[in-house]
């Protein structure tokens, strides 16, 4: 099965841990990693804005990313979030394997 990172920029820590958290409960990702403090420079409805923003890494895969982005754009609070998902293409298996349990149905964690 493929694997994924998918990058979500939020607006505080508060929303990714909750977006994060929702997830890994739903057995959708399989764990959440918190960046803050990222700076973001990006043109919206015409205008350069500038934020800080908590990035979000999300581990998942393939067969759980449109349960990923629907549930990411349900619990966002943007009109449009940054929901990109990027192949892992080399990576400890074991590390893989594990996220590839920890997600879909329950599972025994490791």
């Amino acid at each position: 099965m493929q694997t994924y990172i998918v990058f979500v920029t939020c607006p505080n820590p508060d929303v990714a841990a909750s977006i994060a958290r929702t997830l890994v409960e739903e057995r959708l990702a399989a764990c959440g990693n918190l960046v803050p403090g990222i700076r973001s420079i990006y043109r919206w409805k015409g205008k350069i804005e500038q934020e800080t923003e908590t990035l979000l890494l999300l581990k998942t895969d393939a067969e759980a990313y449109p349960h990923v982005q629907s549930r990411v754009q349900a619990l966002h609070p943007y009109e449009v979030p940054e929901i990109l998902a990027v192949p892992v293409e080399h990576g400890l298996p074991a590390y893989l394997n594990w996220i590839t349990d920890s997600l879909g149905e329950e599972s025994q964690d490791i």
